[in-house]
């Protein structure tokens, strides 16, 4: 419930358009550029990861690892993969949208950064937590993803491999 009111409330009030897209590797290009933005949460992750590491007490750095150096670890890996669902889910829907919607990827891809951050955080704070984090990530991910396959198959089916 609370990702579609962010989205409605930064796309009506935040001050900004995207610029004049005709093609689609114009399109394209806007969200690599967008998507460098959502790679944040998953590079100060890597950092935080590798400085808990070194400062980890353990007697073998390679051998069983400690809570904290593990929630670091996870949330990378699992950033990893939510982060190559969403580029590629936000690529095709790029190519989809009208001009007049294309607002919609900085949005889509701020929101994918701080739900990612606020999953980091309620991981770290118990894993109890962490479902409202996780939610705010992947049922984005998942309209996005049911909003592509109804584009593909039911409005424009003739261009489906064209």
């Amino acid at each position: 419930v609370l990702c579609p009111c962010l989205v409605y409330g930064a796309y009506v009030f935040l001050p900004f358009d995207a610029p004049l897209l005709p093609t689609a590797s114009a399109r394209l290009v806007y969200t690599l550029r967008c998507a460098a933005f959502a790679t944040f949460p998953v590079v100060l992750g890597m950092i935080v990861s590798g400085i808990s590491r070194l400062c980890s007490a353990a007697l073998e750095p390679f051998g069983e690892l400690q809570r904290e150096v593990e929630i670091h670890r996870t949330f990378v890996s699992q950033s990893v993969h939510l982060f190559i669902l969403y580029f590629f889910n936000m690529a095709v829907l790029a190519t989809y949208l009208p001009q007049e919607l294309l607002k919609l990827v900085p949005l889509l891809t701020g929101l994918f950064a701080i739900s990612r951050l606020v999953y980091w955080l309620s991981y770290a704070v118990g894993r109890s937590f962490r479902a409202f984090g996780f939610c705010m990530t992947f049922l984005p991910l998942l309209a996005m993803l049911l909003w592509n396959l109804y584009s593909m198959f039911i409005l424009t089916p003739e261009n489906l491999l064209a």
